[in-house]
């Protein structure tokens, strides 16, 4: 497999383009940023940690029988995905309250909902990425009536999957933001599955052991990005 150009930077990654046309070279950075891009950084070895981590979870995902665009990892920071054409929108799962959903509510941070909720977010930086609901996704055409039924359910199909590896390690699994994205009519889970884009809480402490370390100026973020892969990686060695 060769990498040839670069066909996109985000925030978190960089995507080549190959020389087999289905596929993307995916590049994990250590550029860290939070409140839409106003505070920027860089995490030491993040991009090594979401690479496998999220390697880890799509391997998990898919044997319970959901598409993703996974192939392969070729290095510590790389992987090779298949090409999606991505549906424009997160999909939030919340089990517990935190961040925005705090905010919104007034409810305090730590409050466990009765079930998970799922929202929807427009994928737009320069927006700030707004909650929208069917409704707006309809009208604006973003995905089909199908697709964005399928991706809520989806949502909370892989909700228990990963909430019954993190509880072994310990975990509490408070949101995450998924993406998906549409090949030969499927829907397959895209992006990445790390402390960048979940919230993880150790279950003992309340420590937090997420991107939030970052916003929050709380110290000690790469530590815990390596304490969420170390025992991750433990618990599916033991599977």
């Amino acid at each position: 497999m060769e990498k040839l150009e670069l066909r996109y930077e985000g925030k978190a990654k960089r995507v080549y383009a190959t020389d087999q046309s289905e596929y993307f070279w995916v590049a994990y950075k250590d550029d860290a940023t939070a409140l839409n891009g106003k505070k920027k950084g860089q995490i030491a070895d993040k991009g090594e940690v979401n690479n496998q981590l999220s390697a880890l979870f799509f391997e998990e995902i898919e044997k319970a029988g959901i598409l993703t665009h996974f192939v392969k990892v070729l290095s510590d920071r790389d992987m090779l995905v298949r090409c999606l054409d991505m549906i424009p929108l997160e999909v939030v799962v919340r089990n517990i309250v935190a961040g925005s959903l705090a905010q919104r509510l007034g409810v305090e941070e730590g409050f466990v909902l009765s079930q998970p909720v799922v929202e929807l977010y427009y994928k737009d930086d320069e927006l700030g990425d707004p909650l929208v609901n069917e409704s707006h996704v309809a009208a604006m055409g973003w995905a089909s009536d199908a697709n964005t039924k399928e991706i809520q359910v989806l949502g909370l199909e892989i909700n228990k999957i990963l909430r019954a590896i993190l509880v072994k390690a310990g975990i509490d699994l408070i949101d995450f933001k998924l993406e998906f994205g549409v090949l030969d009519g499927k829907v397959y889970l895209g992006d990445e599955i790390s402390p960048d884009t979940c919230r993880y809480w150790d279950m003992e402490t309340r420590e937090k052991l997420d991107k939030d370390r970052f916003r929050r100026d709380l110290g000690g973020v790469e530590e815990a990005y390596q304490e969420v892969f170390r025992r991750v990686k433990k618990v599916l060695a033991k599977a």
